[in-house]
């Protein structure tokens, strides 16, 4: 090899591992949240399997079915973010992600529902009673509904769950005919007041290789 291709060679394996530390650096803030490595806004910083968006400065996650949920913390040492619960629909007591069928994650996807999060479930037809779930007069969805009485889900039938191993950790479903509307708390705690409940749904991703 003369010096001319051993030149070559150099130069290929410093661009090679130029490109290799780019594509590990963390992406530029989203407004004023940090987006921490693996997560990805674009094909030039962290790991594209860990997409998330930056939309008008408000970082967000993508479901498996089109709907975006906004993403309110993230904690990377845990390999943990926290996205806000949909809207439910004043009135209505709808969930915002209704027409999709709930929250859905792609299985594929690095990302799963961890098992911190308790979530209630509204305006549900009687089958649900055939569930294990909590749907008695002290489930914590009964405390929701007499604050949130403007979401339209007072004195229909609610249940509460813990998301736990057990089940799956990729879809929290809401369906006209089942339960129409959800919300989440993350690390419920009964001795806390609705008002403080930690509101949202928490999702863990596993680390790259």
């Amino acid at each position: 090899m003369n010096v001319r291709e051993m030149m070559s060679v150099l130069i290929m394996f410093v661009l090679v591992s130029i490109s290799h530390v780019s594509a590990l650096e963390a992406c530029p803030n989203c407004g004023s949240m940090q987006v921490p490595y693996p997560l990805s806004t674009n094909d030039n910083c962290g790991n594209p399997r860990y997409r998330v968006y930056c939309n008008n400065g408000s970082l967000e996650f993508l479901s498996a079915q089109n709907f975006f949920y906004q993403i309110l913390s993230i904690n990377p040492s845990a390999y943990k973010f926290i996205i806000r619960p949909p809207l439910i629909q004043k009135n209505t007591c709808y969930s915002s992600d209704l027409d999709v069928g709930g929250l859905l994650l792609d299985e594929n996807s690095p990302f799963n529902i961890s098992t911190h999060n308790t979530v209630m479930l509204f305006n549900c037809s009687e089958t649900i009673l055939l569930s294990p779930l909590n749907c008695s007069s002290v489930s914590p969805c009964r405390q929701f509904e007499k604050v949130e009485a403007e979401s339209g889900c007072i004195d229909t039938l609610c249940c509460s769950f813990l998301k736990d191993s057990a089940m799956t950790s990729h879809r929290i479903r809401v369906r006209v005919g089942g339960c129409t509307a959800y919300t989440s708390v993350v690390d419920f705690n009964p001795d806390r007041t609705v008002e403080s409940w930690n509101y949202g749904i928490e999702l863990q991703w596993v680390p790259p290789n």
